[in-house]
């Protein structure tokens, strides 16, 4: 559990990751180097397939539980319930399937010593909030044995329980964020991503982040697919849905290791006024990196796969999430665009802070697998003692040095020519 060592046939990770743009826009490939090559966490963020092949020859319990797949730091936030509470939980799944929980603790305790590197924490303390960050694991899944199947369900954590469990600048910051989260609502985005061209409103291009191309993607192929989609809500959404038309499309480039996979957003709006809009973001959904190691999806389409998954590890999940396919073989999710979400900037927090914000994500992690996995089995495998939470932190350390490598070897491959990185995008 606590050691991690390459082999002398670890793959290179580079190719691994180039493997991934043979699909994706060439424009954008660059942009996706340059995220990554700007520090170790940015490169750890956008790597999740070179992980899943590390740990596939890694032990494990052999406890099974539908697992994000990338559950990094960054991939915890706020977001809306369709009740209007805004929770704290998971928010990214492009790469879940069933597998090892194990491989989650493990990305998330490495992720935490990594965000500490970045700001310059020592290592006595990165490795002090791996620790504590496998511990809450550890025992909020003792906490989930004790309940009943249905409790473990009904779980959620609301920024107001977040809070009280946070003192200090964690709890400042988080707070902070649910300020601006409550402010990121579609009317918002409107303002912000629109403007009336010739009486018809438009979104804005803000190239190569946000941009029409008409000629890549026909908007008309993009309403055939709507309505696959639209057979994927259940019926008393079809009903508000129908409500809206679609009026305008745009790519825009989204997160680190998702760069120039095929992204969209899609204006849709109620009324001739066009002031009762709906943004939704239709977003690829390719083949989850854990899936050579862990066996095929049970599911056909990869946007089903991420939104069956999505709902097994989430609290609640947004009222529009569903899932299409275009005709030339891609596979896409959907989801609003903005509808209250937020998450931290872990390069201005504290190691404190860092450390609270840690312990906070691993509880929230506990829950999401006792709702799919065996919560007694999880937790008797655990055990009492901090074992578990010491083999997790070394493993961690251990691997974050991993990641710095391999970081180096990308900035290698982009000074040798072998790979073209846009900084700054």
């Amino acid at each position: 559990m606590g050691r991690w060592e390459p082999g002398p046939d670890r793959p290179d990770p580079i190719a691994l990751l180039e493997a991934q743009n043979a699909t994706r826009f060439p424009d954008l490939v660059p942009v996706r180097w340059g995220r990554m090559v700007a520090s170790p966490f940015a490169f750890f963020r956008g790597s999740a397939a070179v992980m899943a092949a590390d740990l596939a020859t890694s032990p494990a319990s052999g406890l099974v539980t539908q697992v994000c797949g990338d559950a990094h730091l960054q991939n915890f936030g706020l977001f809306a319930s369709p009740e209007r509470r805004l929770l704290f939980d998971l928010n990214d799944f492009d790469e879940t399937l069933p597998g090892p929980w194990e491989w989650d603790v493990k990305r998330l305790a490495t992720s935490v010593v990594l965000a500490m590197r970045a700001n310059g924490v020592d290592a006595a303390r990165q490795l002090g909030a791996a620790e504590s960050c496998a511990r809450a694991y550890r025992e909020s899944m003792a906490e989930y044995a004790q309940m009943s199947s249905t409790e473990v369900w009904y779980s959620k954590v609301d920024v107001d329980d977040a809070l009280t469990e946070m003192v200090g600048g964690s709890r400042f910051r988080l707070a902070r964020v649910a300020d601006r989260a409550r402010q990121r609502t579609t009317m918002q985005a409107l303002s912000r991503m629109t403007a009336v061209v010739d009486g018809q409103r438009r979104i804005i291009d803000d190239p190569p982040i946000v941009e029409h191309l008409p000629d890549s993607m026909d908007t008309y192929d993009v309403r055939a697919m709507v309505d696959e989609y639209r057979t994927t809500l259940a019926e008393e959404r079809r009903y508000l849905f129908d409500r809206f038309a679609i009026i305008d499309i745009a790519r825009k480039v989204v997160g680190v290791g998702s760069v120039g996979t095929h992204c969209w957003i899609a204006l849709s709006v109620a009324d001739s006024e066009q002031d009762d809009p709906l943004f939704l973001q239709i977003k690829e959904a390719t083949r989850s990196v854990m899936e050579p190691f862990v066996g095929r999806s049970a599911h056909r389409n990869h946007g089903e796969r991420v939104v069956v998954g999505q709902r097994m590890m989430q609290a609640a999940s947004d009222l529009f999430l569903g899932w299409m396919s275009s005709n030339e073989g891609r596979d896409y999710y959907v989801r609003q665009l903005r509808d209250m979400k937020g998450s931290v900037r872990t390069e201005v927090m504290s190691a404190s802070d860092l450390s609270a914000y840690g312990r906070r994500c691993a509880s929230v992690l506990a829950r999401a697998h006792a709702r799919s996995g065996d919560p007694v089995a999880i937790a008797g495998y655990l055990g009492r003692s901090s074992t578990f939470d010491g083999a997790v932190a070394t493993f961690a350390r251990a691997y974050a040095d991993q990641a710095e490598r391999d970081h180096t070897e990308l900035r290698r491959a982009i000074t040798s020519g072998r790979v073209v990185a846009v900084e700054g995008v």
